[in-house]
């Protein structure tokens, strides 16, 4: 009918005159023209493709370039044959819908289309989702694309080959690699076909209801927001969810997708005394009250502060544990009674997590503490169910607003053990037993490594992973030769062993302990809960997701020292110690080399903190890789899905 095609005529128009308003280009994009002076490309082809609409950006060659706006909304005049075959075709798709594949070109995970513009304006103006298309993939050159475009496009390609869905189109590099840690798939073996219709129904719905909520609000795209409600809420459960019940979770979880658009999201606090500002221009006061008032209870020993702590298991199972647990009495001392703390210490699944919090909330506890990064999702789930509490979970690097997150500097204390190990070190050969490969933990071993290396450049670091399946990290370093080795940070109560922190292995195989990195989590719980009492959580705005990353500065990281060591090892150590408080000594200052021969800091003083915490390389004197998640032992998957690095191999 000739009327719906002066209706989809205006539409066009409408948005020729609407580009050319605001300065864009009112035609179709052509392809051809885009790449011409390039060098010659790689034609791959595809096969059948059901193309999501929306990701179809232009036109292959200029031929009907004119005849179309840029939404694909015919121009001509409704008296041209153009307007009768385009009517015919409309009729066409009512009656019996259109069954012929277009032809297209992918480029850069966008759709060009060779033949079938026509049919992909009748499809467009009836409201379908996508069309049927023959695709033939231009492979990018490397050397004439954008370097952060071309390597978001090739993590995109590794998606595809194990999952081929065009419609998740995500703008971050990693964010791929999450999708699959959440999946608990890789970029190896294809992913069930089950599996990929579920992602695909439920973006589908999830776009559907997104994408009116957020025009002209937030720059975020449907994938990305997608991805931040995977890591809070499950993909099976969109199968039960109405419209509306969507709408409200996305409502709940618009300040998450408010910062992820920013660019900016994460706000590290060094100190106890660094203010957190604003990235956004607004002040604390226009964001006040969104955590409460702490400031409005006086809190007494008749009325005191209540805070929970939510362990996986009991303390005298997990010397992880049970360093919090000797925190958690500390602060019981701490406030004279104003504070009164309770344990819910078996919280391993989200089901035993969720009861535990929702428990707490009864008991009228304000602070909930969580002590594990495996722990984020149903602490984030139920910070969203429980807005009037404050949650926080040990971890760092993780952009949530609603869960404010805490960690050590750890790292400060690995480089000035690293410096004590190589003057005790006899044969160049240290050990290093690492536990998961998350935030900061690549950081503690290049920091150890850079540290012994300022003692003595030829050593080498001997790397083990403790959360590697069929891990024997003792029998490696033995027959390594390796007699000093740092181990893990904490004793386990009810298993004790000698096997923590710097120590060595003498010939009759006993154990003499050196040295050893302090957690100092009762400083760290005082200084959060005394700046909860003097209300100054709500200092903070809460577009900002924040991140308490102290240090030895802070007294929440110390070393303590055998007396067997020597006076001048514990001189060396001292003055070392001293100059990293002062921030007058660091491993990550000036020139470093990597395994790989890679030289970075030459044009920087220090590296920056998000170059710290997210490190995927090791130093030139690391013996050992950080492992990938094949080979990873599964409650380490677990920590690793939420906190872990992302490197090249998933």
């Amino acid at each position: 009918m000739i009327d719906d095609y002066k209706k989809a005529r205006r539409l066009g128009l409408k948005e020729f005159h609407r580009a050319r308003s605001q300065g864009r280009y009112p035609y179709l994009p052509v392809l051809d023209e885009m790449l011409s002076g390039g060098s010659p490309l790689s034609e791959f082809p595809v096969g059948l493709v059901d193309i999501p609409l929306s990701m179809l950006a232009g036109t292959k060659t200029v031929g009907r370039r004119e005849a179309f706006a840029a939404d694909f909304m015919p121009l001509l005049e409704d008296n041209t044959e153009f307007a009768f075959k385009w009517s015919n075709l409309y009729d066409s798709q009512i009656n019996e819908g259109i069954r012929d594949a277009i032809k297209v070109y992918e480029y850069m995970h966008r759709f060009y289309v060779m033949e079938g513009n026509k049919r992909v304006s009748v499809s467009k103006f009836v409201g379908a989702h996508g069309v049927m298309g023959d695709v033939v993939r231009l492979l990018p050159n490397q050397n004439e694309t954008n370097e952060l475009d071309y390597k978001l496009y090739m993590e995109f390609l590794d998606f595809y080959n194990v999952c081929p869905l065009y419609e998740i189109d995500f703008s971050e590099i990693g964010s791929y690699k999450k999708l699959a840690l959440l999946m608990k798939q890789d970029f190896i073996t294809p992913w069930p076909q089950e599996m990929k219709e579920r992602i695909r129904g439920g973006f589908q719905f999830f776009q559907k209801v997104y994408e009116p909520k957020a025009a002209d609000k937030i720059t975020i795209n449907a994938s990305d927001a997608f991805l931040i409600y995977l890591n809070i809420y499950h993909l099976d459960e969109m199968r039960t969810l109405s419209t509306n019940a969507l709408s409200r979770r996305i409502n709940k979880l618009w300040n998450e997708m408010l910062i992820q658009s920013t660019g900016d999201s994460i706000t590290l606090v060094h100190s106890p005394e660094e203010r957190v500002e604003s990235k956004t221009g607004s002040n604390a006061g226009l964001w006040g009250g969104f955590f409460g008032n702490a400031t409005a209870t006086m809190y007494t020993k008749e009325k005191p502060l209540r805070v929970a702590f939510c362990y996986e298991r009991p303390a005298d199972t997990s010397s992880w544990i049970y360093g919090h647990e000797l925190g958690r009495n500390y602060v019981e001392n701490a406030f004279d009674g104003r504070v009164e703390t309770i344990v819910y210490d078996h919280c391993s699944t989200d089901a035993e997590l969720r009861q535990a919090i929702d428990t707490a909330e009864i008991d009228e506890n304000e602070l909930i503490f969580t002590v594990s990064p495996a722990q984020m999702q149903e602490t984030l789930r139920s910070a969203i169910h429980f807005p009037k509490l404050h949650f926080l979970n040990c971890s760092v690097n993780l952009s949530h607003t609603k869960v404010r997150t805490y960690y050590g500097r750890m790292y400060e204390a690995k480089a000035i053990l690293g410096a004590l190990a190589a003057t005790l070190c006899d044969n160049h050969k240290i050990g290093y037993v690492a536990d998961y490969p998350i935030y900061g933990s690549v950081a503690e071993i290049n920091a150890f490594a850079i540290g012994a290396a300022m003692m003595d450049p030829d050593v080498k670091i001997y790397l083990e992973w403790s959360s590697v399946q069929g891990s024997d990290w003792k029998k490696s370093m033995k027959e390594q030769g390796i007699s000093i080795i740092s181990g893990q940070d904490f004793i386990k109560p009810n298993s004790a062993s000698r096997e923590y922190g710097l120590f060595k292995i003498l010939e009759d195989d006993k154990i003499q302990n050196l040295a050893a990195p302090v957690w100092n989590w009762g400083k760290f719980y005082e200084l959060i809960i005394r700046s909860y009492l003097e209300g100054k959580w709500d200092e903070a705005p809460v577009n900002q997701a924040v991140n308490y990353w102290w240090g030895m500065s802070a007294g929440v990281i110390d070393l303590i020292l055998s007396d067997k060591l020597s006076y001048y090892s514990k001189k060396l150590v001292g003055n070392l110690k001293n100059a990293m408080i002062l921030d007058a000594l660091g491993p990550f200052s000036g020139e470093i080399h990597t395994q790989t021969g890679e030289i970075l800091g030459l044009d920087e003083k220090k590296l920056g903190s998000e170059e710290i915490l997210t490190m995927t390389w090791l130093n030139d004197n690391v013996e050992g890789h950080i492992p990938t998640m094949e080979e990873l032992t599964e409650s380490a998957r677990t920590v690793v899905r939420v906190s872990g690095i992302i490197t090249e191999d998933v």
